[in-house]
């Protein structure tokens, strides 16, 4: 292995990219003493993407080194680029690389790195892993082995936890033999059940079963996901608690006995089971609940002689019972929103825990909950069908702080040009609001959602958006269905109101006559427009709004300006009224080829592309394509032929890029609507994929071990 050379990225790229935890928020006045204490030379991070990112900022502010590891597919990756050094481990499969203990071991002996940090995910609550650390003497920045070994198997931890007097869910506490064992123990305890990865989290190897055959054909699937992500198919069944809510307790712990615990996360908004919104605090707990799960997560941390960052997750009832569900024996994915409300650097806290020193406060009274802080996951995927996207980020840009400084944090390990590869998880973004109460959180990351520009591959900014404008969502009443409750048919995209379809038309409208200007073909100070948005309707299908836009331009120059702010006197027929003229003064401030538009109202959309009859734009986090044309130009589209939709209702395409796990079918087989004919697996995710309707096999065109690209032909029905 030969280390990278040191790259580095332009001044105003590492500025955006800073860690900002705001000197204010720093609790402890020992704080800045504490952090120049010893610790390590050097730490490797096994681990990739955003994770490492956020592990080497840390590192680099406590003067620590950083090595990084990085497979093929990461090689130009900024993680590499921000460490000091780094080490190719293998090709782009993560068996292969960021699970090749050899290879990571090698690259530690090479680098001389004292400790390895292993972010979350891979090695991360891997015992083996932590053994051979400690046989080559190298710290494992994390907790011991026994300590990782009793929690990190949810099947033993739940023992140990009832043994601590907390608070557990009815299940199975043994190891489930097959599929058939788990039927068994799904009728004693009574559906629905879960099933989940003895060894791992994420929402990987997780299923839900409310019958017997939901449990034999989910415990297929969660087996094969849990060996492939975390090399352990071993998998446990407990009662599922319908209507919950998912709260989870931050402990800090050190080698020296002192265990705290920090403010509550609510983790209640999952999209299949990974979570895509959080916040810290929860609006459900009050004072007595916090506290009495707090200290049920220290006695569980202290029962195990726990010695580093770790979560206690719980399930909570709508009368504030809660339960035990799982510990996770690494730092979480949703740790930001607690250093944003505690002030409290977690990664810091682990280097210091493994270092042997003590954690920067040992006193649980002077633990803060500062303000409020949310989290949005934002990933690479279709919002509709969670299905992942890859490809190349051709533009990328992230929000920034709004009203105060540090009140937007990005976390990610991505910049424009960047691959979003099938082999990894889609998250680009940890996206994170704070504000001093929840309503500004929410207000700031409204307004975070719509200044993050994306292009290049399809993205769940529509659904982030749309969840944090939910009205429940507001109110604070949200459980782990929420999702499902909401859009029980799918994700499909904002719904437009009265106003907001007003205001989209108008705008619409406005951004065209600028562009008109520019063009030369707008010369007056006045134009008409027929403008149609597309309304999404209760079936799920789209319909087509028209609307009516007269434009008089207001400015004093009285031309329209190629950037900056245009007035306009804008009278509209509103396509959800009774058709009814109304005449507003309206505003727009862009400037040509810029992506922001901003409003009169204080809305901000993004204009995305130019079309042949008008625009595409994004609005509330939502894409519409616009029709903008002229009176005569519309005139003469009631004349041109509809284009006819192609067939596809005997074809099974492949839903996004992927490797074919399994195929059921052969050709000549008679197949049943809805039966399935083949898995797919991309991003460490499994998807059946299901016969559109009933008939016979004419094709296969895969087999097991084929990559295959999205809305590839993978078999074909006569």
């Amino acid at each position: 292995m030969t280390p990278l050379p040191m790259l580095r990225f332009p001044a105003s790229v590492v500025r955006q990219r800073l860690f900002v935890v705001q000197q204010t928020h720093r609790q402890y006045a020992a704080a800045a003493s504490q952090s120049a204490e010893k610790t390590f030379d050097k730490i490797l991070i096994a681990n990739r993407g955003e994770i490492a990112c956020r592990v080497i900022r840390t590192a680099k502010r406590m003067g620590i080194k950083t090595v990084a590891v990085y497979s093929d597919a990461d090689a130009n990756a900024v993680f590499v680029r921000e460490a000091d050094e780094a080490y190719r481990v293998g090709p782009a499969p993560s068996n292969q690389s960021y699970l090749n203990v050899p290879a990571i071991m090698d690259a530690i002996k090479q680098s001389g790195a004292q400790a390895v940090h292993p972010g979350y995910g891979f090695l991360s609550e891997n015992a083996g892993f932590v053994r051979e650390l400690n046989a080559a003497g190298v710290a494992f920045i994390g907790p011991k082995e026994d300590a990782m070994a009793a929690m990190g198997d949810k099947i033993q931890s739940k023992i140990i936890a009832k043994k601590a007097g907390v608070n557990t869910i009815p299940g199975f506490d043994g190891v489930v033999r097959d599929a058939e064992h788990a039927v068994e123990i799904a009728e004693e305890i009574g559906y629905p059940v879960m099933l989940k990865a003895s060894a791992g989290g994420g929402g990987k190897g997780m299923r839900i079963a409310y019958t017997a055959q939901d449990v034999r054909s989910g415990f297929k699937l969660a087996a094969d996901e849990a060996l492939s992500s975390f090399g352990d198919n071993r998998i446990l069944v407990e009662k599922f608690i319908e209507e919950p809510r998912h709260i989870e307790i931050q402990i800090i712990a050190d080698g020296r006995g002192n265990v705290l615990w920090l403010p509550e996360r609510e983790c209640s908004i999952p999209r299949r089971n990974p979570k895509v919104i959080e916040e810290a605090p929860s609006t459900h707990l009050d004072a007595d609940t916090r506290r009495r799960m707090g200290e049920q997560a220290v006695a569980l941390a202290r029962n195990v002689g726990y010695n580093s960052a770790g979560t206690v997750e719980f399930l909570v009832d709508k009368h504030r019972n809660f339960y035990f569900l799982e510990m996770n024996t690494r730092l979480q994915v949703e740790h930001p929103i607690t250093e944003y409300v505690t002030g409290l650097d977690l990664v810091e806290e682990m280097i210091r825990a493994a270092a042997g020193l003590t954690l920067t406060t040992t006193d649980q009274g002077a633990v803060r909950m500062d303000g409020w802080a949310i989290e949005a996951r934002v990933y690479a995927e279709d919002p509709e069908k969670y299905l992942p996207s890859i490809g190349t980020l051709s533009r990328y840009q992230e929000p920034r702080s709004w009203r105060q400084a540090g009140d937007v944090r990005c976390d990610s390990g991505i910049t424009e040009g960047s691959e979003i590869s099938m082999y990894y998880d889609p998250m680009i973004c940890k996206l994170s609001t704070h504000g001093a109460t929840r309503e500004q959180a929410i207000a700031t990351m409204q307004h975070a959602l719509d200044r993050y520009v994306i292009r290049g591959v399809t993205h769940n900014i529509p659904l982030l958006r749309e969840v944090v404008s939910n009205g429940d969502f507001g109110a604070g009443r949200i459980t782990t269905a929420f999702l499902a409750e909401h859009y029980p048919s799918g994700f499909k995209g904002h719904r437009l109101t009265r106003e907001s379809a007003f205001e989209l038309a108008t705008t619409a409208a406005a951004i065209e006559f600028v562009r008109r200007a520019r063009e030369g073909a707008q010369t007056g100070a006045q134009a008409s427009f027929v403008v149609r948005v597309p309304q999404l309707q209760d079936d799920g299908s789209v319909q087509r709004l028209e609307s009516t836009v007269h434009l008089r331009l207001a400015n004093a120059s009285g031309s329209a300006a190629l950037q900056g702010t245009n007035a306009f006197v804008a009278t509209a027929t509103n396509p959800l009224s009774d058709g009814a003229a109304e005449t507003r003064e309206v505003s727009i401030t862009w400037t040509i080829d810029h992506p922001f538009v901003e409003t009169s109202s204080g809305a901000t959309l993004q204009f995305l592309d130019p079309l042949p009859l008008g625009m595409r734009v994004q609005y509330m986090g939502t894409k519409f394509d616009v029709d903008v044309v002229t009176p005569r130009q519309n005139e003469l589209l009631q004349h041109m032929r509809a284009e006819e939709a192609v067939d596809t209702s005997r074809l099974v395409l492949a839903p996004m890029p992927g490797v074919i796990v399994s195929v059921a079918v052969s050709e000549g087989d008679t197949v049943a609507e809805g039966a399935e004919v083949a898995v797919v697996e991309a991003m460490k995710m499994q998807n059946v994929l299901r016969a559109p309707r009933a008939g016979v096999v004419k094709a296969v065109n895969v087999a097991p071990g084929l990559t295959v690209g999205g809305d590839d032909v993978l078999i074909e029905l006569e």
